[in-house]
């Protein structure tokens, strides 16, 4: 693995790490199409906040599986 590669290895972890620390942790897509479907369009803020999550863990994956 050259430098480079080991930087953003280091920082794609930094980021997967973070995800998980904030006040909304990421869901996994199973949980957050159960809260989706249980709270009847109460909590919209948050199911946004969790999808957001979601979505960032995804492209993060991604990107680390095309490393």
């Amino acid at each position: 693995m050259t430098t480079t590669e080991t930087k953003i290895q280091q920082w794609l972890n930094t980021e997967q790490k973070m995800l998980d620390r904030g006040i909304v942790a990421t869901p996994t897509e199973e949980y957050l199409e159960s809260f989706a479907n249980a709270n009847n369009g109460s909590m919209d803020i948050l199911l946004m906040q969790l999808a957001k999550n979601y979505g960032y863990q995804l492209a993060l994956d991604n990107l680390q599986n095309q490393l």
